[in-house]
């Protein structure tokens, strides 16, 4: 397939998933909240009932916006289980590892680190916008999070994207019209223009 074909059809699903989810459908809505709620609310659960906040860093902000992502876009892409873990983990690697040998230069190491995780989550075909974020914290986090080194990938990134991941298996799959992860079903450009005439 060329590149300009290709680009066109990932074009035609990006509009084709933009314009499902801004339908406004109440049961949708409900599904996003509850999902998200439950994911975020076990998570935080744990940082503030179970670990003390002296010993443990688990909530983390770019989980935020990843359930945004596989609550709220959960057709797209970049919410699908692969991108979730996968994005995080290769960031937050990519984030310590910089952390580690650039600590005193954040002015550098922020947008290298951020970078870095952005070109090894296209070429592992991982991409999910939160782990930019997830690479910054490892570099601009608080002491905390600079002093859990490489644990930081296994506690709280990758602990909690698992923990985000199975409640969007349940709650994204409770209704019989959300299907997570997404099966790759998307359109034919014949269909779209049937279903979307201003395509």
């Amino acid at each position: 397939m060329s590149s300009r074909k290709k680009i066109k059809r990932n074009y035609r699903k990006a509009k084709y998933v933009f314009y499902r989810e801004t339908l406004i459908d109440y049961r949708e809505h409900f599904w996003a909240f509850v999902g998200s709620f439950i994911g975020l609310g076990l998570i935080s659960l744990l940082q503030f009932k179970i670990f003390t906040p002296q010993d443990y860093v688990f909530l983390i902000g770019s989980f935020g916006a990843s359930s945004v992502l596989i609550y709220g876009v959960i057709e797209s892409p970049l919410a699908q289980p692969r991108n979730l873990i996968g994005g995080h983990v290769v960031s937050a690697i990519v984030g310590v590892t910089i952390q580690k040998l650039l600590p005193d230069l954040i002015w550098i190491a922020a947008p290298l680190a951020v970078s870095l995780s952005i070109i090894l989550m296209q070429v592992t075909k991982t991409l999910h916008p939160p782990g930019g974020a997830t690479a910054l914290i490892a570099i601009a986090g608080s002491e905390k999070v600079k002093e859990l080194g490489y644990w930081y990938v296994v506690s709280p990134v990758l602990l909690g994207t698992i923990i985000l991941l199975i409640t969007a298996l349940v709650f994204n799959n409770m209704s019989s019209k959300r299907q997570y992860p997404a099966r790759g079903n998307f359109l034919s450009k014949k269909e779209l223009k049937k279903r979307i005439p201003f395509l």
